[in-house]
């Protein structure tokens, strides 16, 4: 059959021809090291390890208002929430750079084709199973990838992500996680969407509440504490803007780095409607796949970048 439409219905179609020892996947826009292969070669046999995902890498990091903080989300993700999930044994795995045992695919059955996030439904379905996993990340050589570039294309990725994580989360395979702390982080994983955007909400909320509503002191300052946690993220994305910025060879700019913070509350503002609608989705049934347009605005920059590091 051909239907769904969707991406994980495509790799399991793959998954049926396929003759190799390992199953990898890569997107179609996608940049990847030319030494991946042999590096994931040495770490497979080395480690002797079913399962290894690789750095993923969003590189247009100025290209829109919005793709500062979309470039750090990645850049924090990969280069160390994956490494806590994988300590953790609770790993929602990226969609693409990632390397499976062929034989340990077949026994899970593939990739669940009603699933919107298949990568990380597959993540905790090979926790479940014991599989020997291995997260590697090294700036030089992960696969880089574009932000989407409208915030309508935003959007509609963000939402396909939340709206996966909440398929995961009421589908309860991941109760059949062995110990409570896996559990514990896969709820708050797959709920921290929602969460996010319960937060963001509060802001004006709180900001409402202290002029125009008569409060305790303390609690007026209670009611700040959603902002305070939204200043303290701003720092952080700084620090990682510089951190980004020098391990990818490119200039620190502080015109940049006012965009950055001027887009922070906008930014919390489309992951909450992203949040939101992929709740409205969910409850209204509609799970066709919204597919994310690519016109490659990370290729000029890292194919320059890996030039002058030739040199």
């Amino acid at each position: 059959s051909d239907y769904p439409v969707n991406k994980p219905h495509g790799m399991n179609l793959a998954l049926q021809v396929a003759r190799g020892d390992i199953v990898t996947i890569f997107d179609a826009e996608d940049e990847p090291h030319p030494d991946i292969l042999n590096i994931i070669n040495t770490t497979m046999l080395n480690n002797d390890v079913d399962v290894v995902q690789s750095g993923v890498q969003l590189m247009n990091h100025n290209t829109k208002w919005f793709c500062f903080l979309n470039v750090l989300e990645y850049f924090f993700w990969f280069k160390s929430s994956m490494h806590f999930f994988a300590q953790v044994g609770m790993t929602p795995l990226g969609g693409n750079t990632v390397f499976v045992r062929r034989e340990l695919m077949e026994q899970l059955g593939g990739w669940d084709e009603t699933c919107l996030t298949e990568d990380a439904d597959l993540g905790i379905r090979l926790n479940i199973s014991h599989a020997r996993m291995r997260i590697i990340y090294d700036d030089e050589f992960v696969t880089r990838e574009e932000t989407p570039h409208t915030v309508a294309q935003f959007i509609k990725q963000r939402t396909r992500w939340n709206q996966g994580f909440l398929q995961i989360l009421f589908k309860g395979e991941w109760l059949k996680l062995e110990r409570f702390s896996q559990r514990l982080l896969a709820f708050y994983v797959l709920t921290l969407p929602e969460l996010q955007a319960f937060f963001a909400l509060l802001v004006p909320v709180s900001l409402l509440m202290f002029f125009f509503v008569k409060l305790p002191l303390w609690f007026a300052m209670l009611t700040f504490l959603p902002f305070y946690c939204f200043i303290l993220t701003a720092f952080i994305d700084l620090a990682g803007l510089h951190e980004f910025l020098k391990v990818h060879k490119r200039s620190w700019n502080w015109h940049e780095a006012m965009i950055m913070i001027v887009a922070f509350i906008p930014y919390q503002w489309l992951l909450s409607f992203g949040a939101l609608r992929a709740v409205f989705r969910f409850t209204q049934g509609r799970s066709n796949w919204e597919k994310t347009a690519h016109i490659g605005q990370h290729r000029n920059s890292s194919a320059a970048q890996r030039s002058s590091a030739a040199l």
